[in-house]
């Protein structure tokens, strides 16, 4: 009795000193209630008792299990991975080892009429981290150890692990060897399964079960998902990082919302009912010419920003728009600019007519009977408003060859101007002459000089 006293204060004086270093250090406590199972089968030790580890975990034959709260453990942590704690146990036991009953010397369970159990025990506890869900420990320490009226102090060895599933709450396994010196004493595995609570010390400011040292709001409750900031509007994002912490949102948007679902927040959408685009602010473009509908004069006909969405017109459905078209009434060839080519007929006519021109004799002026033919090559080249000629005049070889060169520029300069003066543009047009250089018939008939005195157009392009 005097041993278990000494023990006892012992324990009493340790305890009382780390709770002293404790509260000056704001260390919290921790409260464990379990059951526990008592196991003196797989100690080391001779029959009815057995090798070390044998059969570690056969329950049915060796554990003594109490199916009721059994054990409690009081802790206070000191520094950062320590704690001290006491403990206190209660079982029956009536499955003590086991023993070799009949002629083969088989094993049974040595059965024992219910012994009653006690156990108190002081450990210091070692985690291995401090933070995360899973927290792994081990533990040394000794105690005392009745069972019915016998007692003996025990030198004891645990192994554990606590799995925090609530910011206060731990589900705790443990294992813990205790050895026994004394002669009348049994060594045996006592194992436990608990609840864990830790409590007291930690500043709770706002009330929602968060430590102030581990809250980031520690004056607002809130949620322990969000380190103790609330969510207000129930989006997923805390309201320090929620640009809209009163209105629904995504978290890609800070918790502002994006009510059409098009990829744009609201505050930056144009048109926050409707799906759009994102290179048009939100807003919808049905024909795909990037106006937005709403400024779209023809919102479901794609056409170019300048006619506000629509399509240009082209009256002759050639393919070249009016504003581009020469000809918009006459269907043509985009790369003529939408006239019609200049046919080979049209070129020959052209040609012949030009070859009808009359002049004075010995003068670039056209003579009154030559205005109809000019009519025919006005509308000839009106109707191939794209086409470029060259006028190039030729005479025959009676006279000066000077004045012959200088009178056949006269007379293709002449053509050009009236040609230009009737609403020809001046840039389709050139004009050269020849003289006598380029007859075509014979110089020395009367027949032939006709030939010969004449004006050309030729199509350039």
């Amino acid at each position: 009795m005097k041993k278990l006293l000494k023990i006892i204060f012992m324990y009493v004086l340790l305890f009382s000193y780390n709770t002293a270093i404790s509260q000056d250090q704001d260390n919290p406590w921790a409260i464990s209630l379990g059951i526990n199972a008592v196991d003196y089968w797989p100690v080391g030790q001779p029959d009815p008792q057995g090798d070390l580890f044998d059969e570690f975990f056969n329950v049915n034959d060796h554990w003594n299990i109490f199916p009721f709260i059994s054990r409690i453990e009081i802790s206070r942590s000191f520094g950062r991975n320590l704690s001290f704690s006491v403990i206190g146990s209660l079982n029956r036991i009536d499955k003590f080892g086991d023993l070799r009953t009949g002629p083969n010397g088989s094993l049974q369970t040595n059965r024992v009429p219910d012994l009653t159990y006690y156990g108190i025990d002081g450990a210091i506890n070692y985690s291995f981290t401090n933070s995360g869900k899973i927290e792994p420990f081990i533990s040394g320490g000794g105690g005392y150890t009745w069972l019915d009226k016998i007692g003996s102090g025990t030198l004891n060895g645990s192994i554990g692990v606590k799995y925090w599933f609530a910011p206060k709450f731990a589900f705790q396994l443990q294992s813990t060897y205790k050895h026994v010196f004394e002669v009348y004493g049994f060594r045996h595995f006592q194992h436990s399964v608990s609840i864990s609570h830790k409590f007291g010390g930690d500043k709770d400011t706002d009330r929602d079960g968060i430590p102030d040292e581990e809250d980031n709001c520690p004056d607002t409750p809130g949620l322990y998902a969000f380190n103790g900031c609330p969510d207000t509007d129930n989006d997923g994002v805390a309201d320090p990082d929620d640009a809209c912490p009163k209105v629904k949102g995504l978290e890609a948007f800070n918790g502002c919302p994006d009510s059409d679902n098009d990829g744009v927040e609201d505050k930056s959408d144009r048109c926050p009912d409707v799906p759009g685009l994102t290179t048009l602010f939100g807003c919808p473009d049905s024909d795909g010419d990037n106006i937005t509908d709403s400024r779209d004069k023809c919102p479901n006909v794609s056409g170019p920003n300048e006619n506000n969405g629509c399509p240009w017109p082209d009256a002759d459905g050639d393919g070249t728009i009016d504003r581009y078209d020469k000809c918009p009434n006459t269907k043509g060839l985009v790369e003529n600019n939408g006239c019609p080519k200049l046919s080979e007929q049209d070129k020959t006519l052209i040609n012949d007519y030009a070859k009808t021109l009359l002049f004075s004799p010995g003068r670039s002026e056209i003579k009154d009977e030559s205005k109809l033919v000019l009519l025919d090559i006005l509308r000839l080249l009106n109707t191939n408003p794209n086409a470029k000629f060259n006028i190039i005049g030729h005479t025959d070889s009676i006279g000066d060859s000077k004045f012959n060169q200088q009178l056949s520029e006269e007379r293709a300069s002449a053509v050009r101007d009236y040609l230009i003066l009737s609403g020809i543009d001046r840039s389709r047009l050139s004009s050269a002459g020849y003289g006598e250089d380029k007859p075509i018939a014979d110089n020395r008939t009367p027949d032939g000089r006709k030939q010969n005195r004449r004006v050309e157009i030729i199509l350039v392009n």
